[in-house]
């Protein structure tokens, strides 16, 4: 019994060093270990200098080690076969955050297993990291050296990367992971992952946030007709010195600057809200009069004041004024059974009405009501949102903050070639936008002049930037593409409603080309609203009702962060395609 007791232990063992052993990291090496072989090289990082060494070139910074073919450069050439098997993309790929010193910024590792198919080929991996909404990307190359082959049971390993330094707090990131050797069809090779980095507040606390810190306690008083407001001061080292309160009900509002002087009292301040009207609920927001400051939001109620008046005078005056009112009631029913007679004729007659009782008609408005989206969607509907690089930087700013804002707040999956590099350059910009026309619900086109001009070849523009120009080119036939699909749909009757076009506010109507005419077009941002209603089929007003959704309004999406990007991206991008537009009037002069 001992003695199968011991066989069983000794078989296990293995097993349980595999599931508790500690995650693979990579190791410094020399470019000959691992062509080679040396086992003493196993899994090394790869650096600039090695793709100096065996290329002959320095890589673009951003992509640091990173480059598209890397097996057979960095494992040579002599054995063609060991660069052609296929592997499968990694799995269970993991983001985990690490003590990063710098308290304005974040740092992250990845960590993933690798795949049972086609491991035994395995060669290496690459770790692609880029930020959602920006251009900056970063890479991370890895590789074995060329005569391993890796058991069945390493699949089970965990493998990590170097760390990623200094990323953006409060920002989304997509993080890819590639097996090598990348195989001839570029399908199910690589696994990706979207995470957002920690908040200011969840890095560095509550009280160390200028951007995310709010009042936390309130207090309402009433004294008379004057409201009496107390809140909490900020902490000195944010460097807060001003605030702002905004109270509305019934279609009025009341804004309150308020300074505090922090001499008398640093940690609590009072003002005052007057003239506010009686019996009237407020929804009142306070905040720091900062860009994207957090608001307190708290409701005020006015009650009514009344006069006061002593017992003794109150019994004489209500024995007088009962019986005048029950001859009121009787004079008055007397006046109305003479009115029900001469009903007919009454009807006949115009009505003055009075402005008190149009105001009151008006107050009452329609009444807000829930309006819940599908229920038989699964999933959010996805958008590919189609523009054109030729006018400028500035341009593409804002059609990724569009992207970010859409994603973020109208509960839509957003596709963008600029967040989607990788798959761009594998498949081709032409492959990969009618790959995304046809899988997408819908198709928004942001036209803008750079639609207009068609660039000959030849036509060599020294400012114009190389990745700009090849967008350029694809965008003028993608535009072709949508025009025919467009025309083909509305030639055999089909519904339209899967093609939008849009323009930003530094646009003209003109600027929609003429193969788009025929779907819905919107001005961005005026037409949140309605490109909402478009993409959930839902109607913005019915009897009784009307839709209203926060943060997507015309004045209300600045409120949010992304919308107050967006706003800044296009207020910049008018500013700079107006300059650019003088200039070329200057010059023709």
């Amino acid at each position: 019994m001992w003695g199968i007791l011991y066989l069983l232990l000794t078989l296990a063992q293995p097993l349980w060093c595999q599931t508790t052993a500690a995650p693979v990291t990579a190791q410094d090496c020399s470019l000959d270990c691992i062509q080679k072989g040396d086992p003493a090289c196993e899994y090394c990082r790869i650096t600039r200098s090695h793709i100096t060494k065996g290329l002959g070139f320095n890589s673009i910074e951003a992509f640091g080690s990173c480059i598209p073919w890397p097996c057979f450069e960095l494992l040579g050439d002599e054995d063609p076969k060991i660069c052609q098997h296929y592997v499968q993309a990694p799995n269970d790929v993991k983001v985990e955050f690490l003590n990063e010193p710098n308290p304005e910024s974040d740092s992250i590792v990845v960590s993933w297993k690798p795949s049972y198919y086609g491991i035994a080929f395995l060669r290496g991996f690459q770790v692609f990291l880029q930020a959602l909404g920006g251009t900056s990307v970063a890479c991370q190359l890895f590789l074995f050296h060329r005569n391993i082959s890796l058991p069945a049971s390493h699949a089970q390993r965990v493998y990590k990367s170097d760390p990623f330094p200094g990323l953006s707090l409060g920002s989304q990131y997509a993080v890819t992971v590639m097996a090598l050797p990348v195989p001839e069809k570029w399908e199910k090779f690589y696994h990706s992952e979207i995470f957002s980095t920690r908040s200011c507040a969840e890095k560095k606390g509550f009280e160390q946030c200028k951007n995310d810190w709010y009042p936390e306690h309130i207090e309402v008083q009433q004294e008379g007709t004057a409201i009496t407001v107390t809140f909490n001061l900020a902490p000195p080292n944010l460097g807060i010195r001003s605030y702002f309160s905004l109270c509305y009900a019934n279609g009025m509002k009341k804004y309150t600057n308020i300074t505090p002087d922090l001499t008398t009292n640093k940690t609590h301040h009072s003002y005052q809200l007057n003239n506010l009207q009686e019996g009237a609920n407020y929804t009142c927001e306070i905040a720091a009069n900062e860009v994207d400051a957090v608001r307190k939001v708290f409701n005020v109620r006015v009650t009514h004041i009344q006069n006061d008046a002593s017992p003794r005078s109150a019994a004489p005056s209500l024995a007088v004024i009962l019986p005048l009112c029950l001859v009121a009631v009787a004079i008055l029913g007397a006046c109305l059974a003479i009115l029900s007679r001469r009903r007919p004729e009454l009807q006949m007659k115009k009505f003055n009405m009075q402005p008190d009782i149009i105001s009151q008609h008006e107050e009452g408005g329609d009444q807000e009501e829930v309006v819940s989206l599908h229920r038989n969607r699964l999933k959010p509907p996805r958008l590919l949102i189609c523009y054109s690089s030729y006018d400028g930087p500035t341009h593409i700013k804002a059609v990724m903050q569009l992207g970010v804002f859409i994603q973020q707040h109208m509960a839509t999956q957003v596709c963008l070639d600029l967040w989607d590099s990788l798959r761009v350059a594998e498949e081709g910009s032409m492959a990969w936008h009618c790959r995304q026309i046809r899988e997408c619900d819908f198709v928004l086109v942001i036209c803008s002049r750079g639609f207009n001009r068609r660039p000959e070849p030849e036509d060599d523009n020294e400012d114009l930037e190389v990745g700009l120009k090849s967008n350029t080119y694809s965008s003028g036939v993608v535009i072709q593409l949508i025009g025919e699909e467009v025309g083909r749909a509305k030639a055999r009757g089909q519904d339209l409603s899967k093609y939008m076009a849009a323009i930003f506010e530094y646009s003209e109507e003109t600027d929609i080309p003429t193969e788009l005419r025929l779907i819905s077009h919107y001005m961005l941002t005026n037409d949140l609203p309605l490109l909402f209603s478009h993409l959930h089929g839902v109607a913005l007003h019915r009897p009784g009702a009307y839709l209203k959704i926060d943060h997507i309004s015309d004045k209300g999406f600045a409120k949010v962060p992304a919308g107050a990007a967006l706003q800044w991206a296009i207020y910049e991008a008018g500013m700079a395609l107006g300059e650019k537009k003088q200039r070329s009037l200057e010059e023709g002069d």
